[in-house]
């Protein structure tokens, strides 16, 4: 597959054109951002962990039938997807009071639901991510009502899947976001990534954070924590 014109760089992927309309090349990298990009950084070998991660958990979600933007690895960093159209929402998925829904709310962090809450908010670096419902959405026409719900659909059916798996893993998954695109028939897609830059992943033991909040929280540790939640991937997918 041949790399064409860059079409796109985002905060943490380029992503290029390829002699195939349909297909696009992802190519991931080490850089680093919280905050809406306030904050910069670089974790070392990022890319080639976030790169592995999500498409060995994207092949097991397509697996159990959620329809994926992945084809295939090329390459530790690169790889190749299909073409889509993002639908420009957020899609925050929370099985445990963290980060945001904590502050925003004034809980302490920990706190198990009774049932995963979901949360949308408009992809928009501009206005800050702000949080929106359905109707908002519709309003603003970012999707329509049907796209909603199997976005919504999806979504929770990705939280029973990988709350499973990582809890083979001896891992706690705490909350993670997604995004969805449509090809070019209107078919939603899971698309973007799954990785430790946009899930939380807690040690189901000790509760350490395995996952970019090391990074947003100075914390340290942060290349051990990725790659001690890669090894631990690797030993049960």
């Amino acid at each position: 597959m041949e790399q064409k014109e860059q079409l796109y760089e985002g905060k943490a992927k380029k992503v290029f054109a390829t002699d195939d309309p349909e297909l696009l090349i992802v190519a991931y990298k080490d850089d680093a951002t919280a905050f809406n990009g306030l904050k910069k950084g670089t974790i070392v070998g990022k890319g080639v962990i976030n790169n592995k991660m999500s498409n060995r958990l994207m092949a097991m979600l397509e697996k159990n039938g959620i329809p994926t933007h992945y084809v295939r690895e090329l390459s530790d960093r690169e790889t190749l997807v299909k073409k889509v159209s993002i639908v420009p929402l957020e899609v925050i998925v929370r099985n445990i009071s963290a980060g945001s829904f904590a502050k925003h709310y004034g809980v302490e962090e920990g706190i198990v639901f009774d049932q995963p809450t979901v949360e949308y908010s408009y992809k928009n670096d501009a206005l800050g991510d702000p949080l929106l419902n359905t109707s908002h959405a519709l309003a603003l026409k970012l999707a329509t009502a049907e796209e909603i719900e199997t976005i919504r659909t999806y979504a929770l059916r990705v939280d029973e899947l990988l709350k499973a798996f990582w809890k083979t893993c001896g891992v706690t998954l705490v909350d993670f976001k997604l995004e969805f695109g449509r090809l070019s028939d209107g078919t939603i897609v899971l698309a973007d990534e799954i990785s430790p830059d946009t899930c939380r992943l807690w040690d189901a033991a000790t509760g350490e954070k395995l996952d970019k909040d090391r990074f947003r929280r100075d914390l340290g540790g942060v290349e051990e924590a990725y790659a001690e939640i890669m090894h631990r991937l690797e030993e049960h997918l």
